[in-house]
């Protein structure tokens, strides 16, 4: 997911792909800043994982280099750091694809009637329904889908037992960060929220968000 701050972060499974744009930002320090910012918010979903960061190493020295180093393996605890040079930004903007939901695959389930409150926490293996919202600083884990009639504001991590077909869904996706399987997706800051329900899942090795559209009744 991608915001116009300077930093792009997405998951797949090779790791956690950063990309840099140092142009972005006034001096060394500012982007340090947003970098450890962001990457808190997922903290501990990344503990452990390999990191690929990739920038203009012309805009940047081996001193600095260092420091990003060691501030990510201290305060984030990423495990391995692979550096990638880019020269200028590659990400190309696509349509985004309309897709008919047409169901999730069955399975046992797990129905929760209530609010998920900051703090909580919540593991199944199988399907999660909530029936209420997830709230900021709630976490849920299931080894199926996740389907919330209500709003995501939280950390929700769906296929944990490695399931890529797992999808999360909500009425609103508003997360603080969300995994499917291996893969992870930060919500961008900034950016206009839809207010229609959206469907999560894995494409082509990363998360992709998309309108849940199902069919219509012909009368």
């Amino acid at each position: 997911m991608y915001n116009n701050d300077g930093i792009l972060i997405k998951g797949n499974r090779d790791g956690i792909n950063t990309t840099i744009y140092m142009n972005k930002f006034a001096c060394f320090e500012d982007m340090l800043k947003m970098l450890l910012k962001k990457l808190s918010k997922g903290k501990h979903f990344y503990k452990g994982t390999t990191l690929i960061l990739k920038l203009d190493l012309n805009l940047i020295n081996k001193k600095e280099l260092e420091i990003i180093k060691n501030a990510l393996l201290t305060e984030i605890q990423i495990k391995d750091i692979v550096l990638e040079d880019i020269e200028k930004e590659v990400e190309k903007v696509q349509e985004k694809e309309t897709r008919v939901f047409s169901g999730v695959y069955e399975g046992k389930t797990k129905f929760i009637r209530k609010t998920i409150r900051g703090g909580q926490s919540i593991s199944y293996q199988g399907n999660i329904v909530i029936i209420g919202d997830i709230n900021s600083g709630a976490e849920i884990y299931a080894d199926g889908n996740v389907i919330v009639l209500g709003v995501i504001k939280g950390k929700v991590s769906a296929g944990t037992n490695g399931n890529t077909k797992a999808v999360i869904v909500a009425f609103l996706l508003q997360p603080e960060i969300l995994k499917i399987a291996n893969v992870f997706a930060m919500s961008p800051d900034d950016v206009e929220k839809p207010t229609y329900p959206e469907l999560a899942r894995i494409k082509d090795g990363a998360i992709i968000v998309e309108p849940y559209l199902p069919k219509k009744y012909i009368y």
